[in-house]
């Protein structure tokens, strides 16, 4: 098995892999929950806060 030196190049560039993976898993995550949350709510609409459209009681 080859020694790999632990130079500073070598560690910013893992450094900067794991951050790269980190964010567009973040991205990924975010894009996935707000996808779900607009279909389920063109699915089922929420139902009005018990007040008449009219403005009537």
């Amino acid at each position: 098995m080859p020694d790999f030196p632990l130079s500073s190049t070598n560690v910013l560039a893992l450094t900067a892999t794991i951050l790269l993976v980190f964010v567009t898993g973040g991205v990924v995550y975010l894009s996935v929950v707000e996808w779900r949350d607009r279909r389920r709510a063109k699915q089922s609409p929420r139902p009005s806060s018990g007040r008449l459209s009219s403005g009537r009681r």
